[in-house]
C-alpha cells in the first residue's frame, strides 16, 4: 500500500474546494446520483463530453445546470426536436448587418458563448445542426459563412432515452467519450428522494468559490500527471474490453487516459492509482454492453491492490437486481429456442449469456445467484 502523491499548491486548493463545495453538496441535493455527479466533474476537468442515457425525469438537466452555476460558468441548454433550426442553438443572423452584405451571427446567450452546454434529445438533430455539432465537439469551433467562432466550451453534455442507429448520428455519438446510463431510482431510495426533492424546492442555486478559471487551471495539469503506476493495469483492462466486443479503438484508448488523470486530479493526486480506472465502465457503445462492461471493470478493480486513497466509485455499485437479470435471461431463453439463428447470432447470444452470468455472480442473495447461474449454464449447454 503506497501513499498518494498529492497535487501541489493552488491546484490542490482547487481540488479540495471542488470536492467540498461542489461535488459533496450536489450529492446531498441529488439522492442516488453520485455516479453522474462524479462523471460531470471528470468530464469538466478532462474537457471531454458526457452522454446521459435514460428516461426523462431523472434530474439530468438539473444536475448539469447546478454544476455550471456552482462554477459561475456561462450555461446554455436546449431541447432538440426534428424541427429545430441552427439559429435556435447558435444564434440568429444580424439583420442590420445582412442588409449591408455581411453575415454576422448574434451569439449572445447562445451555444457559441457557453462554457457548459446541455442538449436534450440529442438524436433529434437534423443534418443542418448535426454538421455544426460535429465541429463544435471536435474542434470547439463554430463556422458560418466567413465567420469562425472559437468557443470557450469546457464540456458539452447531452441526453436521450434511445441510442442512434443512423450512421450520421453514430458519428455524433462517437464524440462523447463518456456514456452514462441514468435510471429511475429504486424503491428503497424513494424516501430519501422525496425528502431531498422537497428540500431542493426551497434551496437556491448552489454557490461555490470554484470558478471555470479554476477548472481550466486544473485541466492544464492533466498533461503533467504521471501515468506510470497505471499503464500496465490499464493496458490489461483495455484489451479485456476489446475482447468483450466493444469498439475500443487506439484513439479512444489514448483519450480515456485523460479521464483517468482527471479522476486522480479531482482527488488531489498527481499520480493515478488503479482505482481511477473506474472511468472505463462508461466506454460502451451499445445498450447490451453496459452491464457486461460494468461487471468486467468491477471485477478487475476488486482484484487490484487496495490503494491508500481509493476513488469512491472504484467499489462495485449500482449492481443489477435479481429481477432485472431474470427478465434479461427470460428474453435470452426465447432466443435460445430459435433453431434458425446464424453462427454470428449464436456467438453473440453466448457472449450475452456469459455477461449475464458475470453479473449474477455479484448478487448478494445466494438463492437468486445460484438460480440465475444454473439457468444461464443450461442455456449455454443448449447452444453447445
Amino acid at each position: 500500500m503506497t501513499s498518494p502523491i498529492l497535487v501541489d499548491g493552488q491546484e490542490h486548493s482547487v481540488c479540495q474546494r471542488l470536492q467540498k463545495e461542489v461535488v459533496e453538496p450536489l450529492r446531498q441535493r441529488f439522492v442516488g446520483r453520485d455516479e453522474v455527479i462524479h462523471l460531470i466533474a471528470v468530464a469538466g476537468v478532462a474537457r471531454e463530453h458526457l452522454f446521459l442515457f435514460g428516461p426523462p425525469g431523472t434530474a439530468k438537466s438539473a444536475l448539469i445546470r447546478e454544476f455550471g452555476q456552482a462554477l459561475q460558468g456561462r450555461y446554455f441548454e436546449y431541447m432538440l426536436t426534428r424541427f429545430s433550426e441552427p439559429n435556435e442553438i447558435f444564434g440568429p443572423i444580424n439583420i442590420a448587418q445582412l442588409r449591408e452584405g455581411r453575415v454576422v451571427t448574434v451569439t449572445t446567450g447562445m451555444l457559441p458563448e457557453a462554457e457548459f452546454v446541455f442538449l436534450d434529445e440529442l438524436f433529434n438533430a437534423n443534418s443542418a445542426i448535426l454538421n455544426n455539432l460535429l465541429t463544435v465537439l471536435n474542434e470547439r469551433v463554430y463556422r458560418r459563412g466567413l465567420e469562425t467562432h472559437r468557443l470557450p466550451l469546457l464540456s458539452l453534455f447531452s441526453a436521450s432515452n434511445h441510442l442512434p442507429e443512423d450512421d450520421a448520428l453514430r458519428a455524433l455519438f462517437d464524440r462523447f467519450l463518456l456514456r452514462c446510463p441514468v435510471k429511475s431510482l429504486p424503491r428503497e431510495a424513494m424516501a430519501g428522494l422525496l425528502r431531498a426533492g422537497w428540500d431542493l424546492e426551497s434551496l437556491g442555486p448552489l454557490h461555490s468559490s470554484v470558478t471555470t478559471e479554476d477548472l481550466n487551471r486544473l485541466s492544464a495539469q492533466i498533461a503533467r500527471v504521471d501515468l506510470t503506476p497505471v499503464l500496465e493495469p490499464y493496458m490489461e483492462l483495455a484489451l479485456k474490453i476489446r475482447d468483450l466486443g466493444i469498439a475500443f479503438s487506439d484513439r479512444r484508448a489514448v483519450k480515456v487516459l485523460k479521464l483517468v488523470a482527471a479522476s486522480a486530479l479531482i482527488c488531489g493526486r498527481s499520480q493515478p492509482s488503479s482505482s481511477d480506472l473506474w472511468v472505463l465502465r462508461y466506454c460502451w457503445d451499445r445498450e447490451e454492453q453496459i452491464e457486461p462492461l460494468a461487471s468486467l471493470v468491477n471485477g478487475f478493480l476488486e482484484r487490484q491492490a487496495q490503494d491508500q486513497e481509493r476513488h469512491p466509485l472504484a467499489s462495485a455499485r449500482n449492481l443489477p437486481s435479481a429481477e432485472d437479470l431474470a427478465r434479461q435471461l427470460e428474453a435470452l431463453e426465447k432466443q435460445v429456442q430459435d433453431k434458425n439463428l446464424s453462427l454470428t447470432a449464436l456467438a453473440r447470444l453466448k457472449e450475452l449469456l456469459a455477461g449475464l452470468a458475470d453479473q449474477a455472480a455479484w448478487l448478494q442473495d445466494a438463492r437468486s445467484r445460484q438460480f440465475l447461474l444454473d439457468k444461464t449454464r443450461q442455456c449455454l449447454e443448449k447452444i453447445g
